[in-house]
């Protein structure tokens, strides 16, 4: 990470941008964008001839892997070949867990070639063939003509085929909502899960809330979860359609869920904790158009690049500003945005097919960041966000996944229940492996270092009942009668087989993001490693004597309470104040159950 990002952590950061990349990357075409292989301008064999100025002649090259696939035409192919399509097909989705794209009209190399209507209503007839053989529905995402050479018109046609994983009861996508307090975060995630129009004075984020103070004050201070679905159509399913979680779960092929987080910074250790233990696959970062960059949004985008999360941002209340205002806002955005410790590529989505091209773009760049701006009252530009939530793919790769299935059972405790009639229940997200109902675990580290045996009884997802959790999925376990005081947050269930160890002192390679004055041995920090949330102290600082801001160094932690799980290569985040850095693992001092207690503290 560039310790130049210190500088939205400290709130010393300039507005005008240093060396920045381009202009805003204005979305364009099927696909197309300003990082497009091939030439734009250029004659081949008289094939651009006439060509239209926001119409580039050539997509990158097909590639082997990922879930895009380009297609001539498919018009009336051999039993043999029909087979062959399938086959294909099945890779694709594999590759986006669930989700595949078709260009159809588009030459492997990328050339945009188009077809004529006939040859296209008989290539989506023959798609559409292919999408039932493999169980799988497609929605067309949009058309539009190219010049190829020809005086008969010719389109490119996009295609999504989406299929539920038959080990999967649904597509999921965890995204983050991040923005400083009185941005609209709730208020937006009410209207989208709700699917009713706020009023103005914050009547859709009511349901949202879990505290009465958080009614009466506006301000959300915990972690709430919300869900969005969107069926095989593409079509949004929410509470304006079904009673419950359960209902949303069955209705729909692909779900997006909202991990709400604090906009205050009184309840920062609250969203560090949100970011760093519930992993979710991006962020969405609300700036209001009144206030723009204002409080914690400058330290949130800090925290999302600090930790690797990739993520959009939304600007809200536009129908409380004049367009200037909404415009100068959305110019401040992109000079931080453009700025070395940032260097993202601004994407401003302005209409539907912007909303298409965004999704992808963002999903195959991690330097791309798009932009929507709208209003939670009006409705303005709502269905733009809407379409990007529902075209966007997962963004982890499909072999990534499997190899961490194949690990050893790891599930992350972070939120701990006690249910009526059900007992002990434990939320959190599994690391690695495959989890099933009935599996005999162990939990801990406990206050001496020790793990304990346990029991899963069920499994929830979304609050619908699950018998099989893989790697990267997040849920609820009922332990059954398993005593609750010996829980807490921080805690990991693994398979036996793992002999999982457990430490007070570890080191870590950091970057001192922002300190007022020098970090010093002795110095008390909070550090967050994944679930885990524990104050630690600075023993020792390598080969030198003290930090600034911007410095790097290997640093030997000592927990002051209780001994934790940690591995080797997590990444670190720690905080004081103001002062704060980022890092990872690099060793940990394993200990065994009984010298527990006598390596803690002092």
């Amino acid at each position: 990470m560039d310790s130049r990002v210190s500088e939205l952590f400290g709130g010393c950061c300039r507005p005008g941008g240093g060396p920045a990349m381009g202009g805003t990357l204005k979305a364009r075409g099927a696909g197309g964008s300003s990082g497009c292989g091939g030439p734009k301008g250029k004659k081949k064999n008289g094939r651009n001839r006439g060509s239209k100025a926001n119409n580039p002649p050539y997509l990158p090259p097909e590639a082997e892997d990922g879930n895009i696939e380009y297609k001539l035409k498919l018009v009336n192919p051999s039993q043999y070949r029909f087979e062959h399509l399938v086959t294909q097909m099945k890779w694709r989705l594999q590759e986006g867990r669930g989700e595949a794209v078709y260009q159809i009209g588009v030459e492997d190399n990328g050339l945009l070639v188009g077809l004529a209507e006939e040859e296209m209503r008989a290539s989506l007839k023959t798609l559409h063939r292919m999408a039932e053989k493999v169980g799988a529905d497609i929605t067309v995402l949009r058309e539009r003509e190219v010049d190829y050479d020809s005086d008969m018109p010719r389109k490119i046609t996009e295609v999504l085929v989406r299929k539920v994983p038959d080990n999967q009861q649904f597509l999921d996508l965890r995204v983050a909502v991040l923005g400083n307090v009185d941005s609209g975060k709730s208020t937006l995630l009410g209207v989208l899960t709700q699917g009713e129009l706020d009023n103005g004075r914050g009547r859709a984020r009511l349901n949202l809330f879990r505290h009465l103070h958080e009614i009466q004050s506006g301000r959300t201070s915990s972690i709430s979860f919300e869900i969005l679905g969107f069926n095989s159509k593409g079509e949004v399913v929410n509470y304006s359609d079904s009673r419950t979680a359960e209902e949303i779960c069955e209705s729909s092929s692909k779900m997006i869920t909202f991990i709400d987080l604090a906009g205050h910074h009184k309840y920062l250790h609250t969203t560090i904790f949100g970011l760093t233990s519930y992993c979710p696959d991006c962020a969405l970062l609300l700036v209001s158009a009144n206030t723009g960059i204002a409080g914690t949004t400058r330290e949130h985008l800090g925290l999302a690049l600090a930790l690797k999360v990739p993520f959009f941002i939304v600007v809200s209340k536009v129908d409380l500003c004049a367009k200037t205002t909404v415009e100068r806002t959305v110019r401040q955005l992109e000079r931080v945005l453009k700025q070395p410790g940032c260097h993202k590529v601004p994407m401003l989505v302005t209409s539907e097919d912007d909303a298409v091209t965004a999704a992808q773009q963002f999903a195959q760049s991690p330097n791309v960041t798009p932009i929507f701006t709208l209003s939670s009252v009006s409705g303005e530009s709502l269905d733009l966000l809407k379409v990007f939530l529902n075209i966007l793919p997962p963004l982890t790769n499909s072999k990534e996944q499997e190899e961490l299935m194949q690990q050893l059972t790891e599930f992350q405790v972070d939120e701990i229940y006690t249910v009526p009639e059900v007992g002990t229940v434990v939320g959190g997200t599994l690391s690695s492996g495959i989890c099933r109902e009935g599996d005999q675990l162990v939990v801990g580290p406990t206050d001496d270092g020790c793990f304990l045996e346990l029991r899963v009884c069920s499994i929830q997802r979304n609050r619908s009942a699950c018998r099989v959790l893989r790697a990267g999925q997040a849920a609820t376990l009922a332990l059954g009668d398993f005593d609750r005081a010996l829980l807490r947050k921080g805690m990991v269930m693994v398979s036996p087989e793992m002999n999982p160890t457990i430490c007070s002192v570890f080191e870590a390679e950091i970057v001192l993001l922002f300190h007022a004055t020098t970090f010093r041995r002795g110095f008390q920090v909070t550090v967050h490693v994944g679930n885990v949330r524990q104050t630690a102290v600075v023993e020792k600082i390598h080969a030198k004597d003290k930090l600034r801001t911007g410095e790097k160094a290997v640093v030997r932690f000592r927990f002051l309470k209780h001994p934790e799980y940690l591995k080797v290569g997590a990444k670190l985040l720690f905080r004081e104040g103001v002062t704060k850095g980022i890092g990872h693992v690099t060793d940990v001092q394993a200990i065994a159950a009984g010298e527990a207690q006598a390596n803690v503290g002092f």
